[in-house]
């Protein structure tokens, strides 16, 4: 088996350089007989019947100092608390600036929410029905003290609901965990 060391490698490996290993490069023969050696077979047998499987290779990284990459799970899909439907109005303009009931201030874009019941913090799916968009809010505040209404929303989550020009609108409360 011949192997020749590439100019490059050897000027690194004379340096002292310890970073990168020297590249080689194999001849025309011994290419062959490396790959040919890949594409063995190994028979498994079962109780009825041969079956013939690729051999598995294991290859090496090129420089087993760099750690692999961790494999990106998607998120989870929030669980679902409860379900409820009603009317929603929002606020925003002129409270700018005011502390809401849990002392933040309010500030222009913001996806919160106040309601009457759920505590603070709590993350709520919003679904407006009439056009289907929705947007997670966060509860900060206390209200709607108007009629009926079961959530009153910060100008940033009413303007991505699609509910500022009229001002209320038919929506679906999904309290997340």
């Amino acid at each position: 088996m011949r192997r020749f060391c590439l100019l490059g490698g050897s000027a690194l490996l004379l340096s002292g350089s310890t970073g990168l290993t020297p590249a080689f490069a194999t001849t025309g023969r011994v290419a062959a007989a490396e790959s040919s050696s890949l594409n063995q077979t190994v028979a498994i047998r079962s109780a009825d019947s041969t079956l013939e499987a690729p051999a598995s290779v294991e290859q090496t990284p090129l420089n087993p100092a760099v750690p692999a990459l961790p494999i990106a799970t998607p998120p989870e899909p929030p669980r679902v608390k409860s379900v409820s439907t009603g009317q929603a109005s929002w606020y925003g303009p002129g409270f700018y600036g005011n502390r809401t009931a849990s002392g933040e201030v309010l500030r222009p874009g913001t996806l919160t929410a106040a309601h009457r019941t759920l505590p603070f913090g709590t993350q709520v799916r919003v679904t407006n029905m009439g056009n289907g968009r929705s947007a997670i809010v966060r509860i900060n505040d206390r209200g709607p003290f108007h009629g009926h209404r079961v959530i009153d929303l910060a100008h940033g989550a009413a303007s991505n609901l699609g509910l500022v020009a009229s001002g209320i609108a038919t929506v679906k409360l999904e309290v997340l965990r």
